[in-house]
């Protein structure tokens, strides 16, 4: 997301000639971002209790949009590698850049489940089917794989000092978190008996996955604004990641408890309706109160003089999970609360998105988000 803080670790002199595909050098992972902001709003558009004329039409809209990002960026990092390799692994060794990596696959499983929740309206059920599955198959392994190996290099590879821990360092763990809330959607199409109880189960395993990894580093997110302050002003806008692996994990638990009853037998189905109400409520509290404290930094920030970057996508994707998250709650209790809260959290998504996709929209057109950073 923060484009302006990715620094080349490796000599400009070592750049691949001027002819090969020059513009796209410094284009980051970072970049995936914009795909997962723009396709959770179709997701969560979807899933609102309460629904506005042209609703539908407009999330099918944004499921466009997103998808032809997702295609473009696809192409544009495939010449990246091909192009800039001592670049893209210069990335990879870079404890700032790395962690956007799990970027890749929440993009991958965002799209794939707007594919099956609104894109089916234009590209019919079966071909919606198809593309979710084959999405969600890439992007679950592209997820695990980041869940390892970024850690993995952070430990070995990267240098890295406890200021220096930011929220950033969550992507690479809550990209199983998103294979776990859009995975139940492909359960109904799966033939009864075990296969939907395998993909059920195995939606909990990436579940338990990503909130473990996640309750360990979001301490050291924590301490680091405790003993340290706050993060520079560009920065600021990752605070809004941390609820990403809250909203995430409500809506998992939500939707999994959805398909429970025709995936498992009745007295886990039931537990597991239970689950979602018992663990969802108390995590949206907290989300809650981080949402406030993180609004608060933005405001802090914004006073100060903080001007546009990528990381101000991080105030789409993270939201739009508490989005879908309060709505799951308010299909399982009943509750008008959480259908207030859902629709609120969605206007507050939808402002942020045209912000952030009207800053990036001019910074491409100037030439300055794809310029050597600073």
């Amino acid at each position: 997301m923060a484009t302006t803080l990715v620094r080349p670790t490796a000599p400009e002199s070592a750049a691949a000639p001027a002819h090969k595909a020059p513009a796209l050098r410094h284009l980051g992972p970072n970049w995936y971002a914009s795909v997962m902001g723009t396709a959770i709003i179709a997701n969560a558009g979807a899933t609102l209790p309460y629904h506005l004329p042209g609703q539908r039409a407009a999330c099918l809209v944004l499921w466009a949009l997103a998808t032809a990002a997702l295609a473009v960026l696809l192409t544009a990092r495939a010449g990246h590698w091909i192009h800039h390799r001592d670049q893209a692994r210069a990335h990879l060794l870079d404890p700032a850049v790395a962690p956007f990596y799990g970027c890749l696959s929440m993009a991958l499983l965002a799209v794939g489940g707007a594919t099956l929740l609104v894109g089916k309206d234009l590209i019919g059920l079966r071909a919606a089917i198809a593309a979710d599955a084959v999405l969600f198959t890439a992007g679950t392994a592209v997820g695990l794989v980041m869940a390892v190996a970024v850690p993995y290099l952070m430990v070995v590879g990267h240098r890295v000092e406890p200021r220096q821990a930011t929220p950033v360092w969550l992507l690479p763990l809550v990209a199983p978190m998103v294979s776990a809330a859009l995975g139940p959607l492909l359960i109904p199409h799966l033939p009864a008996g075990q296969p939907r109880e395998a993909l059920l189960l195995a939606c909990y395993a990436l579940f338990g996955l990503s909130l473990l990894a996640t309750l360990l580093m979001l301490p050291l997110v924590f301490g680091r604004l405790i003993l340290h302050g706050p993060l520079p002003l560009a920065l600021t806008p990752t605070l809004f990641l941390v609820l990403g692996p809250l909203g995430q994990s409500t809506t998992a638990v939500n939707q999994l408890a959805d398909m429970a009853p025709r995936s498992i037998s009745a007295p886990y189905a039931g537990a597991l309706a239970s689950f979602a109400v018992v663990y969802g409520v108390p995590v949206m509290g907290f989300a809650l109160l981080w949402l406030a404290l993180a609004a608060a930094m933005l405001v802090r920030a914004a006073r100060r003089g903080m001007g546009f970057a990528m990381t101000w996508w991080a105030l789409t994707f993270p939201v739009g999970t508490c989005v879908t998250g309060a709505a799951g709650l308010a299909r399982h209790t009943g509750l008008d609360a959480f259908a207030w809260l859902a629709t609120a959290l969605f206007a507050a998504l939808v402002t942020a998105w045209l912000l952030a996709a009207a800053h990036t929209l001019r910074g491409l057109l100037t030439g300055r988000l794809l310029a050597a950073p600073r």
